[in-house]
């Protein structure tokens, strides 16, 4: 009994490492998330202060070089959505798409995580309206933060993305999933 004891009480150190380095799977993963789009701008008579449905789809690569710690990188084509807003006193519609590439950094809790991620982003908007039909595009930096919870090679993820369109300002709050091959 007294061996039993001591052998369980051996092993019980190796199973909780496991436990610890859950999440840390390495390689390329793909995901799409859905969530809002909040654009906001004012300035010369025009007024943008409006939410809509918006989506992404990214691919990245996680190295996995140190236990408990992700890096990563990964490219996303994000969709935010159509957004109305008043120009001149008439009712216009913008719509906005771009490409970003990130650094990725997290912490992993067990299946938990959290992460932070930085990079840039090159977008194009249009705007539609009676007075003013118009196209423009430009890079700018992105940043933001999530969470994550992730079973074998599955993960679900949450996140909050802080992004600029030159003057505009757009915060896109997500869920999605990611698959690591």
């Amino acid at each position: 009994m007294k061996k039993l004891l001591t052998a369980m009480a051996l092993a019980s150190p190796l199973m909780l490492s496991q436990t610890a380095l859950a999440g840390d799977d390495t390689g390329f993963y793909l995901g799409g998330s859905v969530g809002s789009s909040q654009l906001s701008y004012k300035g010369d008579g025009t007024s943008i202060d409006d939410d809509d449905t918006g989506y992404k789809v990214f691919v990245g690569y996680n190295f996995g070089l140190i236990p408990l710690i992700n890096l990563a990188v990964e490219g996303t084509y994000v969709d935010f959505g159509s957004q109305v807003g008043d120009i001149l006193d008439e009712d216009h519609t913008l719509t906005s798409t771009a490409l970003q590439g990130h650094a990725l950094a997290g912490l992993n809790f067990g299946p938990f995580g959290v992460f932070a991620k930085a990079g840039v982003m090159n977008w194009d908007s249009k705007i539609k309206g009676p007075s003013v039909t118009d196209d423009s595009s430009g890079s700018d930096p992105a940043y933001g933060l999530g969470a994550k919870f992730q079973l074998a090679s599955f993960q679900l993820r949450a996140e909050y993305e802080r992004l600029k369109l030159d003057d505009a300002d757009v915060d896109f709050i997500s869920v999605g999933a990611a698959y690591t091959f």
